[in-house]
């Protein structure tokens, strides 16, 4: 497993920030500006910024303005794609998938198998 890589810039800690909070992987948000996880890596480490083009393409997968990227304005909360049913359990559950954002990436990941064991061990019976 790769160790982290604290963000050496702003823009690289802006840029992981926002991409987390949108609950993107690296290589999720290389995919959506048709580039590789290394690159996004890149930026979010080592670079001081990114060229203007990848900046508007990073701005506009993350649905945030250049601006905002950039630090020039604090960054926007993502904007709700569908509405939740509003049940109790579907909230609790939401809430406890909320929590498990703010775990580390390494543990996230192994809620996510768990999950993805017990719905395949659900459907094969």
């Amino acid at each position: 497993m790769p160790r982290k890589v604290p963000a050496n810039s702003e823009f690289g800690r802006r840029l992981a920030e926002i991409r987390q909070q949108r609950g993107l992987t690296q290589g999720q948000l290389a995919e959506l500006i048709d580039s590789t996880q290394r690159v996004i890596s890149y930026y979010e480490t080592v670079a001081e910024s990114a060229p203007s083009p990848i900046i508007v393409q990073l701005a506009k997968a993350l649905d945030v303005s250049a601006d905002d990227l950039l630090g020039l304005n604090p960054p926007k909360k993502p904007k709700a794609t569908a509405t939740l049913p509003q049940d109790p359990e579907t909230k609790r559950l939401w809430k406890k998938f909320q929590q498990v954002r703010s775990l580390p990436e390494k543990d996230q990941r192994a809620v996510i198998r768990l999950i993805n064991s017990l719905v395949q061990t659900k459907q094969a019976s």
